[in-house]
């Protein structure tokens, strides 16, 4: 027989899988939590008992898929020596990463609304940032890149790479003319991956030494 610890512990990840897989579906306002709780099969009270709010499961469900993220960024860099080629790894295990819809739901667009900007910020930093940050540091150490302040570059990029990974998970849509003659939006998802770390990759090349 499971101990107390050992239920409260099945209950709160119970409720942390059903509020993933109705925040991703539904958006943060489109979620009731006495409706997660019921689809868990416990009561709403318990519900408030591990998270005190909707907005704190939220919380934790964003943590936590930022935490898969970033588990997917470093699995990828730890796949290759050389650091240069860990970056890129890395880069593209988050984009491929947060171009799922329900990554790119949670994390990336109700996450910074619902939380607010320095808080989601904070959880960014402390997870996949992070390890872009590292990675910066260990190439301007080994002069694989130029020598520069790595926080900036580091909010640069993070940036830029949100900002793809949003517009990989978006549906697929007309094709610009110079998109068309390149990797059109009604590609496949790898192939807009693909031309994504392509354009990526010429926004690295200028950051090494001539």
């Amino acid at each position: 027989m499971a101990s107390r610890a050992e239920q409260r512990a099945e209950t709160r990840r119970a409720l942390l899988l059903e509020g993933r897989r109705q925040f991703a579906r539904d958006g943060y306002h489109g979620v009731v939590l006495e409706e997660i709780a019921r689809a868990t099969g416990v009561t709403k009270g318990a519900a408030y008992h591990h998270f005190g709010s909707k907005a704190g499961l939220f919380r934790a469900v964003v943590a936590e898929a930022q935490q898969e993220v970033a588990g997917r960024v470093a699995g990828a860099a730890e796949g290759h020596d050389d650091p240069w080629e860990q970056l890129l790894a890395g880069c593209r295990a988050f984009l491929a990463a947060g171009s799922d819809p329900e990554i790119q739901r949670i994390t990336l667009v109700d996450g910074p609304t619902v939380l607010g900007w320095n808080e989601w910020r904070a959880m960014d930093e402390a997870s996949s940032a992070r390890h872009l940050s590292e990675a910066l540091e260990a190439l301007i150490a080994t002069g694989a890149i130029v020598p520069q302040p790595v926080e900036p570059l580091t909010r640069l990029l993070s940036g830029a790479m949100n900002e793809a990974a949003v517009w990989l998970a978006r549906p697929s849509a007309t094709a610009t003319a110079t998109a068309a003659a390149t990797a059109p939006d009604d590609a496949s998802g790898e192939t807009r991956l693909d031309a994504t770390m392509a354009a990526l990759r010429l926004l690295l090349d200028g950051l090494r030494p001539r």
